[in-house]
């Protein structure tokens, strides 16, 4: 084993450049989970078959694994902490703008919101005018915010209204927020090293999160069983066939405290459940990658790097 690696259970494990302890050396490890478990869920839309055979075998899919939307959206919101620090809807909409590639597997509103250059002013009050002024709730609003949870984890008391900003950039609605404020608070907590059960983890998420159908269901996600198959976990909490914040908040919780030391084993569970795998598998990676420390190496040598495409748009 070569001088820069180290072990996790057993296995090596790609570790930072450095120590993950300021908060944006947090934030980047999140975001390179996150990238990694984007990358690695986006492999499972192949054929039923297929996906199968992979998941009975726990077989790697083959490389490159390209990373989606989800990452190219954390990748502009580490940087709108990474400078000036905190977070501002406009001008972090105008990043999201900035870094918008076609080809990256946008959802329809999104694609709406930022396929064409303007002011990042002017997406935000666009997204305030979708579906009837109500706002989006897609989990597009939590898919990238775990690098957030990251920075503040040890700044709790700015956590909520962070992660509220960073959604309202194109989720204006309510219940938006609340997942993006429960998926960041669950990261803080994982990020402190925090030992974890799921209602330990959930209860630690719920004075933050603003009641409404979001924070009902973290409640609710209690009672499941962490011995339950991930794919009757994502039936019963809704994630299987739905992509709302109220749906894929309460899964990807329960995905991190079913395996909240192993993120191999925590990536392999959520891909299981199916449903939005990309952007599940996304959520968890980024929640778990500060805590473990690292990226297991194999996975990550097929990973798409940060910044350098794969493969040549089409």
């Amino acid at each position: 084993m070569h001088s820069t690696e180290r072990t996790h259970r057993g296995r090596p494990v790609t570790p930072p450049p450095t120590s993950a302890a300021t908060p944006l050396e947090r934030a980047r490890l999140s975001l390179e989970g996150l990238a990694l478990g984007d990358a690695f869920g986006d492999q499972f839309f192949a054929s039923t078959v297929e996906v199968g055979r992979c998941l009975f075998a726990r077989r790697l899919p083959p490389g490159p694994w390209r990373w989606t939307d989800d990452t190219q959206m954390a990748i502009a919101l580490v940087a709108e902490l990474e400078a000036p620090g905190a977070v501002e809807p406009a001008r972090l909409a105008a990043r999201f703008a900035e870094g918008y590639e076609r080809g990256r597997g946008y959802g329809p509103a999104m694609h709406g919101l930022l396929r064409e250059a303007r002011s990042g002013e002017a997406i935000v009050a666009a997204a305030a005018r979708l579906f009837g002024g109500q706002g989006s709730f897609g989990n597009g609003a939590v898919m990238r915010v775990p690098p957030l949870g990251a920075f503040f984890a040890d700044a709790p008391e700015r956590l909520p209204e962070e992660a509220a900003r960073s959604a309202r950039a194109t989720h204006a609605h309510p219940e938006a927020a609340a997942g993006a404020i429960a998926v960041a608070s669950a990261t803080a907590f994982l990020t402190r090293g925090e030992p974890v059960t799921l209602p330990g983890l959930v209860e630690a998420v719920l004075p933050a999160v603003p009641a409404g159908p979001t924070r009902d269901a973290l409640e609710r996600v209690t009672a499941l069983s962490l011995e339950l198959a991930p794919a009757e976990a994502a039936r019963r909490t809704g994630a299987a066939g739905d992509i709302t914040c109220m749906v894929t908040t309460p899964f990807v919780l329960w995905c991190a405290a079913r395996h909240p030391d192993d993120l191999e084993a925590a990536l392999w569970a959520t891909v299981a459940g199916l449903g939005d795998r990309d952007t599940h598998c996304a959520i968890v990676g980024g929640m778990l990658a500060p805590r473990i420390g690292g990226l297991p190496a194999a996975w990550l040598a097929r990973r798409e790097p940060l910044g350098k495409p794969a493969r040549a748009e089409t």
